[in-house]
């Protein structure tokens, strides 16, 4: 059910904003202008509302649904309202590419007539007195809001909308924080509650649990919080004695386990610790079997929300508006890092080497350096970098360094010559003598990973296609 009211609630809004961006073509510039003020204006009044309820306690899970909504229209928003700003520029530059490309029309030329022709001739007053309907029917929503409890705010959470903060998942955050505070049944043997979060490599799962655990009611209701590997699940056994109270056991599973070992860890909580609970968290989807309630699935960042995330990163303090060429390149890293399913680790490592400089040539130079990269890798292995990390295999990151280069998949001694990835794409000429380590990135918010990988440059030791032995700790794509 909720499924299938986000995808009709989704239509609606991808109709309204492709209504709206037909209309926006036909208005005089007076006429813009009052659309975009008035779209910035709804958009605001959307963003209080979610920045409010990201703030409370929800447990009703209508509300956590609506939440969910609320935020995907507000992402799309903003998506919307950055078209309409700089369509004219986006018209222009269309218009110079095609000059020289006179004998072949666009594709993006060919859709946009074809949108034009079938444009409905409605009056944008009426879209957008539409849209504020819409915002009205937020008043239940936000009369209801104020009998949830308010969150206590730490220093720390200033920061949760400007620069070290755990990016949207509001209504996934909202379900951890349910799960956690509410009291289990008084039934049966009493057995520890399990959630499964389940999703693929740097969603943000860790983040996720990490960012929840810090709440103080949830600190408050547990006497500790143990964090296990899913490789040494058993090894719990041997501290029983040591252990009291109600406890929320987080365990990263890298593999499968087997039934029966599952079985005895959770039987031993059962004699240890009444009320206690526990966190799955896992890229494995099978692992979901070991839940008492209904997993948490995190997938990648929908379009909307990358490109917001990205765009609020690669800008830093620095007003958007005031560089229009750089919106449009950031749209085309957006475009490219989704098509890819890109990772939150990818996202901010672009986003930390554009941060640096804001000149539309050196952002289109760090674009062009990726999609290099891509297409050799495309080239000489037939697959995406990311796939090839993930199977173990080197990466040629030439392009990146301007040096012949191989990234592999495993770290250094501690006492090699580093590097971070950002100030290699920002200035190459960083890059150490010989082997080195490359820092990925290092996470600003808890569980404050480090992604580390080995660079060598002897290409030709390692361009040979096969798997590579685990000589150090894994790394993860970037």
């Amino acid at each position: 059910m909720e499924a299938s009211i986000a995808a009709v609630t989704g239509e609606l809004v991808s109709r309204f904003i492709s209504f709206l961006m037909n209309k926006y073509h036909s208005l005089s510039h007076a006429q813009s202008e009052k659309v975009v003020d008035r779209l910035q204006h709804l958009l605001m009044r959307v963003s209080i509302v979610v920045e409010e309820a990201d703030g409370r306690y929800i447990t009703n899970s209508g509300m956590i649904l609506q939440l969910k909504m609320l935020s995907d229209a507000m992402y799309r928003g903003h998506r919307t309202l950055d078209t309409l700003r700089y369509q004219t520029l986006q018209d222009s530059a269309d218009s110079s590419s095609s000059s020289l490309h006179l004998s072949i029309p666009s594709k993006r030329s060919r859709t946009k007539t074809e949108n034009d022709d079938k444009a409905m001739r409605l009056e944008s007053e009426g879209a957008l007195e539409s849209l504020e309907i819409a915002v009205a029917n937020m008043v239940e929503f936000v009369m209801l809001l104020g009998g949830c409890e308010r969150m206590s705010r730490r220093p720390y959470d200033t920061y949760l909308y400007t620069n070290n903060f755990m990016f949207s998942r509001h209504a996934e955050k909202q379900k951890l924080l349910r799960f956690l505070l509410e009291h289990n049944d008084s039934r049966g043997d009493h057995a520890p509650a399990v959630l499964p979060i389940i999703g693929g490599g740097g969603v943000g799962k860790k983040a996720l649990v990490a960012h929840v655990c810090g709440d103080e009611q949830v600190r408050s209701r547990f006497s500790s919080i143990l964090h296990l590997n899913g490789d040494n699940l058993l090894a719990i056994l041997d501290h029983g004695r040591t252990m009291f109270g109600m406890m929320l056991v987080v365990i990263e599973f890298a593999s499968d386990v087997v039934d029966n070992d599952w079985g005895k860890f959770h039987s031993f909580l059962i004699r240890m610790s009444r009320g206690s609970k526990i966190i799955i968290i896992s890229k494995l989807k099978r692992l979901a079997r070991f839940g008492s309630v209904q997993p948490i699935f995190l997938s990648v960042l929908s379009y909307d929300e990358l490109r917001y995330l990205f765009k609020t990163l690669a800008f830093g303090s620095v007003d958007p508006a005031e560089h229009p060429q750089l919106v449009q390149i950031a749209d085309e890293f957006t475009r490219e890092l989704h098509s890819v399913r890109g990772s939150l680790v990818e996202i901010n490592v672009f986003t930390d080497a554009l941060r640096r400089n804001h000149h539309a040539q050196f952002w289109r130079c760090i674009l062009d350096k990726g999609m290099k990269m891509v297409k050799r890798n495309l080239s000489s292995y037939g697959l995406h970098p990311n796939k090839l990390i993930e199977q173990g295999r080197p990466v040629d990151i030439t392009d990146l360094a301007l040096h012949p280069l191989s990234l592999l998949p495993y770290t250094l001694k501690e006492e090699s010559p580093s590097v971070t990835l950002g100030d290699l794409l920002a200035d190459p000429s960083v890059r150490p003598e010989g082997d080195f380590t490359l820092i990925a990135w290092k996470s600003r918010i808890p569980p404050h990973r480090s992604y580390l990988h080995c660079v060598t440059s002897r290409a030709q030791d390692v361009h040979e296609g096969g798997a590579l032995p685990a000589r150090k700790r894994r790394g993860l794509p970037i």
